[in-house]
């Protein structure tokens, strides 16, 4: 059966740790893979055989990722996308930090869907409680700073950088060695302004199709175009966080896209479709680039004058 199928064929490996480690074993896998078969690596944990190793069934979640990827339009294979995602935690001391209410289940959401059509996809994250997306890059960060300095990391490899992430804009000034503690008074914290990383991005992306987002609680639309224009950004993505079904902690949310062809607004729906619906849209709009580029560079088609015919 599998000889004579057509589509792409997944296979999942499950095996005694030994059996898998065998030369044998690996050389019939990376000439299956070369081959174009989809190898699904197994897990690592106990199995069934009482070791303990790689070898275990990937789990179904991670089955489905795959076949979704491998069977999707893949319209965005070749591309190497950039998420940032979740909130940032500024120390006060060794006890106390600021953050805010991001759960990062947008940029995560952004994230599995690059990924899911095609793409090589990095995850800067901020901390949260949700799992990397199967397949993606994940590197973990706490500050604004180590945020910024992960981006610059990866920022010249990238094409695409979609910044989702809820960038702290203020750092307490000092951080207290100790624990800071109770008195009768009022603590006063000093606050200063943190990098502003897409301030940053924008005057070196050249090509790179570079994407904001921004959580408002009023005036959203507004507010995004101002960010848009000032940001320079290719594109920016506004949703109202002050609604419970599109705030931080939600699954659904609702967005409107702006960028210099205009709006496109997303109804309520799940994050992971509004991943998709942001997506739909950078292609859009680069493939509309792609075309007007072409019609400028191509020379003006002579036509040559008609004859008039002799009375």
């Amino acid at each position: 059966m599998i000889l004579a199928a057509r589509g792409p064929v997944l296979l999942a490996p499950s095996m005694n740790v030994h059996m898998l480690a065998n030369p044998i074993v690996q050389a019939n896998i990376e000439g299956l893979r070369a081959l174009g078969y989809h190898i699904i690596d197994p897990g690592v944990g106990y199995l069934a055989c009482g070791y303990e190793g790689a070898g275990r069934l990937a789990e179904p979640p991670d089955i489905v990722a795959e076949i979704e990827r491998a069977v999707g339009p893949r319209d965005l294979a070749g591309e190497r996308v950039l998420v940032t995602a979740g909130p940032n935690r500024e120390p006060i001391d060794p006890v106390r930090f600021i953050s805010n209410r991001s759960t990062g289940k947008m940029g995560y959401a952004m994230a599995a869907a690059a990924w899911r059509r095609g793409a090589d996809v990095v995850l800067i994250s901020g901390p949260t409680a949700l799992p990397p997306p199967h397949g993606v890059r994940c590197a973990r960060v706490t500050t604004a700073a180590e945020m910024r300095d992960a981006v610059m990391r990866e920022f010249e490899a990238a094409t695409m950088i979609l910044m989702a992430a809820a960038v702290a804009d203020y750092r307490p000034a000092r951080v207290a060695a100790q624990k800071l503690k109770k008195t009768g008074g009022p603590l006063l914290i000093e606050c200063e302004r943190t990098a502003d990383i897409l301030g940053e991005l924008a005057p070196r992306k050249g090509d790179r199709y570079l994407v904001g987002f921004a959580a408002e609680t009023e005036d959203v639309v507004a507010n995004a175009r101002r960010k848009l224009r000032e940001k320079r950004l290719d594109m920016i993505v506004a949703n109202d966080v002050s609604r419970a079904e599109t705030g931080f902690e939600a699954d659904t949310n609702a967005v409107a896209i702006l960028d210099r062809r205009g709006r496109c607004d997303v109804p309520l729906t799940t994050k992971e479709a509004v991943a998709d619906a942001i997506l739909d849209r950078i292609l859009a709009v680069r493939r509309s680039r792609r075309v007007a580029g072409e019609s400028a560079a191509a020379p003006p088609r002579k036509v040559a004058p008609k004859r008039r015919r002799p009375r």
